[in-house]
């Protein structure tokens, strides 16, 4: 199939962007592309972002690295960003679909999908990661724990866009585990996990993607196969889906032992 018929703008800087009207943003297109195509998503005006110099923009502080929200899983992937400490990111970036939709596509946009299955949301989330948005009045800081309200659903209000993607620096003390099951590499997940400990900083976190919403968190002493089972219990997942999960959990916990 092909798109329904829409109107493209690409503005070439943030106050072009602010001048445009109400639309749907687009920056890699890997997400949005093939819900245009099947016409799950029929805008009638697209705003792309692609162009806009300050949204690929990497910065990197004393305590994290500040990623722009147009820059590619292939620049993480291959070591063009700064990683935060152990490997994490390139690692995480190398594991999403394929070459060519690492190619075009962007970490902003996977978080603003919020497809519950996606790498970044669910490894972001353990990692404490946090959305820095623009809009009119300056913009705020999201934690990815709020910013996701559901499937495909993020906490962005009219007018706010993503420009920035905010990923605290593990310390050296730092330990760290990803696990995620597919029928075949390149696949979305059918069960996925990621667990970030740091008692340097006291952090001990589990997260659970791919449970059909806003992926799950552990925290502190909840870091534990038990009280995934609860949580599980409580998600709506099937029994295959749960053991499925837990499998993941436990990899991943093999993984940051």
């Amino acid at each position: 199939m092909k798109p329904a018929v829409f109107s493209l703008e690409q503005p070439v800087s943030v106050a072009q962007l602010m001048q445009s009207g109400e639309g749907r943003i687009v920056a890699g297109g890997q997400s949005l592309g093939p819900m245009l195509n099947f016409r799950v998503a029929q805008p009638s005006h697209v705003i792309s972002i692609a162009q806009i110099r300050e949204f690929s923009l990497v910065e990197e502080t004393e305590d994290a690295v500040i990623i722009g929200a147009c820059v590619t899983h292939a620049a993480i992937a291959d070591g063009r960003v700064p990683d935060i400490g152990k490997g994490i990111l390139p690692a995480i970036a190398q594991g999403i679909a394929y070459r060519a939709v690492r190619n075009r596509g962007t970490i902003g946009g996977s978080l603003c999908h919020a497809d519950p299955a996606a790498d970044w949301l669910c490894t972001m989330t353990a990692l404490g990661a946090a959305v820095l948005t623009l809009r009119p009045d300056g913009g705020r800081t999201i934690p990815l724990t709020t910013f996701v309200l559901g499937p495909f659903r993020n906490a962005l209000q009219p007018g706010e866009i993503v420009q920035a993607v905010r990923v605290p620096k593990a310390s050296p003390e730092a330990r760290w585990g990803y696990y995620k099951a597919c029928r075949k590499p390149g696949e979305f997940a059918h069960a996925m996990a990621a667990v970030f400990l740091d008692p340097a900083r006291d952090i001990h976190r589990a997260v659970i993607g791919a449970v059909g919403g806003a992926p799950i968190v552990l925290e502190g002493s909840d870091v534990r196969i038990e009280s995934a089972e609860r949580a599980l219990l409580q998600s709506g997942l099937d029994e295959i889906g749960r053991i499925m999960q837990l499998a993941a959990l436990r990899r991943a916990m093999e993984q940051a032992a």
